[in-house]
């Protein structure tokens, strides 16, 4: 039985991740940080199926505390480590650049350190972004395209991905890079851009909302699903030799196309009840990021198995469904509507 450690269990990739381990039979391994163990919502249903089993167990650490980082690798002996966790919100990370910076940058050395040391060969994943390169052109971006961050977490991105590929060169370490581009699902933080509009139309279907205001709507991203996503991450660390690779669907979609297809799912008109608004843009914009996940496609065999539409599709029916429950809270007077309405 292989055993995997996952920083950052409880978010959506967390969640994908540590579900197809488990089915693949793995023993899976979580870190939280004490002030996150309010959010550990995503992975309850695994820790009820896996946790009793002993499959499924959850350490408290943090990626700024090596000590314990290192204790917990020589504790647990994983086989594969997943280095998932960061502060990956792009307009958070310029309200908190130093803790975003120390997150991605100090976390990643101090689990490499720990790998290096290691008297068993740990094979290492880290997670690295489509926000490095920056999005200043349109072109299909490989691994081979150039970095320009333009935010904090992109900046501690491209510190992770560098150092992550020096202990590779450096000390012949199984250590990969997944430049992942944008993927989503139901368990996609509500902050972020795709999740705030299915939700906005889960409850603008069942009328507790009527209007969502967002920034760019002319970004345009290479959106895909999270759950296809994660088996790429999976494919890297089974390869026979450690590299980095782009996981994109190849496709690139405007916040406006999302809005347009969101809104289709209920038979509404998105220009009916968005609106745009200055002080949600990024104070450096990322305008278009489309991905090349041809050497994925090649040599992983991995490539993306849910189309743009079925990705919308799936994220408006979930929410609508949690709309539905919110209805009934508000109108039995337990909840109060905190989002958009007038």
């Amino acid at each position: 039985m292989s055993t995997a450690l996952i920083t950052g269990i409880t978010g959506q990739d967390g969640y994908y991740l540590s579900k197809l381990l488990l089915e693949k039979g793995y023993k899976v391994h979580g870190t939280i940080r004490r002030s996150s163990t309010f959010n550990t919502s995503r992975i309850e249903g695994l820790i009820s199926e896996y946790g009793s089993k002993g499959y499924l167990k959850l350490h408290y650490s943090d990626l700024l505390d090596s000590t314990s980082l290192n204790t917990l690798i020589s504790t647990i002996n994983p086989d594969e480590i997943y280095n998932l966790a960061a502060q990956s919100h792009v307009a958070v990370s310029f309200e908190n650049p130093v803790y975003t910076t120390q997150t991605g940058t100090l976390g990643s050395i101090a689990l490499l350190e720990s790998v290096r040391k290691s008297e068993k060969e740990i094979k290492f994943y880290q997670a690295s972004s489509s926000e490095m390169y920056g999005g200043a052109t349109k072109e299909a971006l490989d691994e081979k395209s150039l970095f320009d961050p333009k935010s904090p977490y992109a900046a501690s991105k491209v510190f992770a991905h560098n150092i992550t590929k020096i202990y590779r060169e450096s000390y012949d370490l199984f250590c990969v890079n997944g430049i992942l581009f944008n993927h989503e699902s139901p368990h996609r933080g509500e902050t972020f851009v795709t999740r705030k509009i299915s939700r906005a139309v889960g409850r603008i279907s069942v009328d507790i909302q009527n209007k969502l205001t967002l920034g760019n709507l002319d970004a345009s991203r290479d959106w895909g699903f999270a759950g296809d996503y994660v088996k790429g991450m999976w494919m890297m660390l089974q390869h026979n030799t450690a590299d980095d690779w782009v996981i994109a669907t190849g496709n690139t979609y405007t916040v406006k196309d999302f809005l347009q297809e969101a809104f289709a799912v209920v038979s509404l008109n998105w220009e009916d009840y968005v609106e745009s608004s200055n002080k949600y843009f990024r104070p450096n914009e990322v305008n278009h990021l489309l991905g090349n996940p041809s050497k994925a496609n090649k040599e992983l065999g991995w490539k993306a198995e849910t189309s743009f539409k079925e990705l919308v599709k799936m994220m408006v029916e979930s929410d609508i469904e949690l709309a539905k429950r919110e209805y009934v809270l508000i109108n039995e007077g337990l909840m109060k509507p905190t989002w958009e309405h007038s």
